[in-house]
């Protein structure tokens, strides 16, 4: 008894100093909104100097805050409102961490302790920035943590407790309990949030009225990095709906899978233009615009996961008090940047003069098409929101919109990213680039002509996507080629700077995924029935039968287990145990599909419900090259992993001699 009360003492206590951390990281958010914004005006070294104590311990209180809050789901303090509504003693270990940020309140605290995390990275290793820059960029990092710690304590508050804490909790919504919530969420936030860096230092760039090759250079590993965990969180999303969901779907345009994409589209241009800055010291204002719009559209996607604007399967919250506040911090960054970026977009002139033909037009027009496909899905959106506020109807706008209005943009954006890669800069010959490109065409080409003689009856869809992807990743293997010189050795190659291979590795990743969801579009196969136990059926080459259908337990739930026996030509392929689990506490039905993943193809099954006469609903999908989706943005992230390894972004960027002062525009 008194090692119980110790224990729920010693809880109370660890929780009560995290809110306390939470209070102080507030007003420590503050201080270097402030105090470094002021002194890199006035041109004072000790109040600019506050910067960077000030981010460390901002991150160091955010962290304990957060570890506070893990520490009462973990040890299941049900004092805690939050814990109460969103865990459950029996729940496994693995969800009742990964818990803490499964809901409204904890997964704005990780958001802020993300933020905080990024301005400590800037204090530790941005010794390089001159330090006006640095404290300017330090404050505005630190007013984007200041407003969101207000969010969550005046709105979002998670150490709320009860007067009288139950025995146990509500449990977590059942389709988050998947290993799945232990990774996506934290690699999507670390993409989302990551965005808040490129623009501190765009507005920081706005304020001084300097952005040079220097410029360039710095924001570009902060980008990569956030561009990277956003690939990463988004192809972890896609495949826990894949296998989550049973409907055997990887991607549903839904409004919030849609407001990740968006900034990944922006933040890709923004890497390629970023990249014109470093290089030549041209499309500056377009670059500051960016990577405003780009962590804009992440603050669009927080206000949509929680203000309940749209309907969507991924909403944490449907509070219109907490939308409005996020609203108006979106309003108050996005719109104050673009009107200091209205003010002084005109002194940002660019230096550099290229040619029509030339990398950076290429540059130039990867730009464009993906700033156009990030349009077209934020219309397709918002749309019905538009529709009903506008002209009084309710719309639903779906995937055969976005199929077709975003897909030309994606087939030109790779058609014109192998020549764009290996034409020079400044100046180039287009016929001498894609004379350089005959064999990756010709082999391109070669495989959808196979791909067409083989396949029967079906669609141009896929030969066009093998073509595309092809073209694709023999392009960047060219491009990679061409910069061993004309004798084209070996040795060179692998002494290549690590930047170029990983723009090499990152297109090809994109060909793969380009190819993997066309094929999979193109030569999927469908086969929905109801089967009865013992009686074999056939789906395209293989057969199943189901087996037995039994009720079996898990750890905090309980399930009907189908065993589903697949062969084909006589010989076993695989025994899958599709399931639909049924939650106790929460009293919500979940499907887990059985899938037997191969290199090629996914046989994919999912259980539906028991029919009258004994039968059970079976849906049955042959599912060709699901998995070179993952491996495409495994490949993506891998070679921006590369990029960010490049010994130009681990050596000071300022190493350079360069003023320690920006200029402030007159």
């Amino acid at each position: 008894m008194a090692l119980a009360f110790q224990q729920a003492y010693t809880g109370a206590m660890i929780t009560e100093l995290g809110h306390f951390a939470l209070i102080l990281a507030f007003l420590i958010a503050i201080v270097q909104t402030v105090v470094p914004m002021i002194g890199a005006h006035k041109r004072w070294p000790g109040w600019m100097a506050v910067a960077e104590p000030a981010a460390q311990a901002q991150f160091l209180f955010t962290a304990f805050s957060f570890g506070a809050l893990a520490w009462a789901f973990v040890t299941s303090d049900f004092s805690l409102k939050l814990v109460t509504l969103n865990s459950h003693s029996a729940k496994p270990m693995l969800y009742k961490i990964s818990g803490t940020w499964g809901n409204h309140e904890g997964s704005m605290l990780l958001w802020v302790f993300i933020v905080s995390l990024f301005g400590a990275l800037v204090s530790f290793f941005g010794n390089a920035l001159p330090p006006g820059l640095k404290a300017r960029v330090l404050s505005v990092q630190g007013a984007i943590g200041g407003a969101f710690f207000a969010f969550i304590l005046f709105t979002s508050n998670p150490f709320l407790r009860l007067a009288v804490p139950p025995l146990d909790g509500q449990g977590l919504n059942p389709l988050l309990q998947d290993p799945g919530l232990a990774f996506h969420p934290p690699f999507l936030y670390l993409g989302y949030v990551g965005l808040s860096m490129a623009f501190s230092f765009a507005v920081a760039a706005l304020i001084e009225g300097r952005v040079d090759a220097a410029w360039g250079r710095w924001v570009r590993p902060w980008t990569l990095a956030a561009w990277i965990f956003l690939t990463i969180g988004i192809a972890l999303g896609s495949w826990w709906a894949y296998y989550e969901l049973g409907w055997g779907g990887f991607w549903f345009w839904d409004p919030v899978e849609n407001a990740s994409f968006m900034p990944w589209l922006l933040a890709a241009a923004l890497l390629h233009s970023a990249i014109v800055v470093e290089k030549r010291e041209s499309l500056k204002s377009w670059t500051i615009l960016l990577a405003i719009l780009a962590f804009g559209f992440s603050l669009m996607g927080t206000f949509i996961v929680r203000s309940g604007l749209l309907t969507s399967v991924h909403a944490f919250a449907s509070d219109p008090a907490r939308g409005v506040f996020i609203l108006l911090i979106m309003a108050f960054f996005t719109g104050g940047a673009l009107t200091l970026f209205a003010a002084r977009a005109q002194t940002m002139e660019a230096r550099g003069v290229f040619g029509l033909v030339s990398r950076e037009t290429g540059l130039v027009a990867n730009n464009v098409l993906l700033a156009v496909a990030c349009f077209v899905v934020f219309t397709g959106t918002m749309w019905p929101v538009m529709a009903e506020m506008f002209f009084g109807r309710k719309l639903s706008v779906g995937a055969p919109f976005f199929n077709s209005a975003f897909t030309p943009f994606m087939v030109l954006l790779g058609l014109v990213m192998p020549v764009g890669a290996i034409l020079p800069w400044k100046r180039g010959k287009l016929r001498r680039t894609l004379w350089s490109l005959r064999y990756a065409f010709v082999l391109a080409l070669a495989l959808a002509g196979l791909a067409w003689s083989v396949q029967s009856g079906k669609t141009l869809l896929g030969p066009v996507g093998l073509f595309l992807g092809s073209w694709m990743v023999f392009g960047a293997a060219v491009d990679l080629w061409s910069r061993t010189g004309s004798k084209g050795r070996f040795g060179r190659l692998l002494r290549l700077p690590r930047a170029d291979w990983g723009k090499s590795v990152a297109h090809a990743g994109l060909g793969i995924t380009f190819f993997a969801i066309a094929g999979l579009m193109a030569w999927e196969q469908e086969d929905i029935r109801v089967a009865y136990a013992g009686q074999p059926f056939q789906v395209g080459p293989y057969e199943l039968v189901l087996e037995e259908v039994a009720d079996t337990q898990g750890p905090n739930y309980y399930a009907t287990t189908a065993t589903v026996r697949a062969s084909r030509d006589g010989k076993l392929v695989a025994m899958l145990t599709p399931e639909k689990r049924s939650y106790p506490v929460s009293r919500m039905p979940t499907t887990e599909a059985g899938i037997d993943y191969r290199f090629t193809r996914d046989l994919y099954v999912a259980l539906g419900d028991e029919q009258a006469d004994g039968g059970w609903t079976l849906r049955t999908y042959i599912k060709p090259w699901t998995n070179w989706i993952w491996g495409g943005a495994i490949l993506m992230a891998l070679g921006g992993s590369l990029s960010l390894s490049d010994r130009r972004f681990r050596v000071a960027a300022g190493a350079r001699k360069t003023r320690a002062e920006g200029v402030p525009a007159e």
